[in-house]
């Protein structure tokens, strides 16, 4: 084990908090004393931290060295010993992906995400992408295919039991069916609705998109399908993760 891997360690439990959501980028650098823009670096891969810093951000968090391994690791570098008697290999790092944070047009209407339509990235483990099913029309096949958008107010109000106003949802586009993800709950997807985006539970009836909030207290809204369209061809993807405090 080296400098780089306690970095790459230390990067991972970092990520895996904010997924959790309870710690934030900017929580973390106003914590341990460095800059935003730093920080994020960091968490991005596109900056390391001196061993000063590596320290701060530790003590910050409240964490020792230990805390951050995955498992013992031997002063050879190697995985010791595993509690049930199996050794293991070489440490494995897990691997981080960065989804980009753009505005729900964006979303929406771009097959690649252009660079200036990103706004943040944010970082998420890779297995968690790679772990989404896909069911794809052939439309959208060739799309970018995660991207993420932040929940306005409004969208937190009709699915107020789901979102958090400022929360942010990553958006599988490579699954624009309306079969339900799971067949014993509804699949909350991103669905075009005039220039931008609802986010809402949806079926399809009688020539119409039925765009369902979670709040009763909101109003259930129909959206027309033309003669010419499927009802694919109005959802954006299926929302897969919610981050809060991001």
């Amino acid at each position: 084990m080296n400098f780089q891997d306690l970095h790459e360690f230390l990067r991972l439990e970092l990520v895996r908090r904010i997924e959790e959501g309870g710690l934030t980028g900017t929580r973390i650098a106003q914590q341990s004393g460095f800059k935003q823009g730093h920080l994020s670096n960091f968490l991005n891969r596109k900056r390391a931290l001196s061993l000063d810093g590596l320290d701060r951000v530790l003590a910050s968090q409240g964490l020792t060295v230990e805390d951050i391994l995955p498992v013992h690791v031997s002063a050879e570098g190697t995985l010791a010993v595993m509690d049930n008697g199996l050794a293991s290999g070489p440490a494995e790092v897990e691997q981080v992906a960065m989804v980009p944070l753009v505005s729900m047009s964006a979303a929406a209407e771009e097959t690649q995400i252009r660079p200036a339509s990103v706004i943040e990235e944010i970082p998420v483990t890779a297995a968690r992408l790679s772990d989404q099913r896909e069911r794809a029309s052939r439309r959208v096949a060739g799309w970018q295919r995660f991207v993420a958008v932040r929940c306005d107010s409004q969208q937190a109000a009709a699915m107020e039991s789901v979102l958090a106003a400022a929360s942010v949802a990553v958006i599988d586009r490579h699954y624009n069916s309306l079969a339900p993800y799971h067949a014993d709950e509804p699949t909350l997807l991103a669905v075009r609705y005039g220039a931008g985006i609802l986010l809402r539970y949806a079926e399809f009836d009688d020539g119409r998109l039925i765009l369902r909030p979670a709040a009763i207290s909101c109003p259930v809204q129909l959206l027309s399908v033309s003669e010419d369209r499927l009802p694919s061809d109005y959802v954006v993807g299926r929302v897969c993760m919610i981050f809060h405090g991001l």
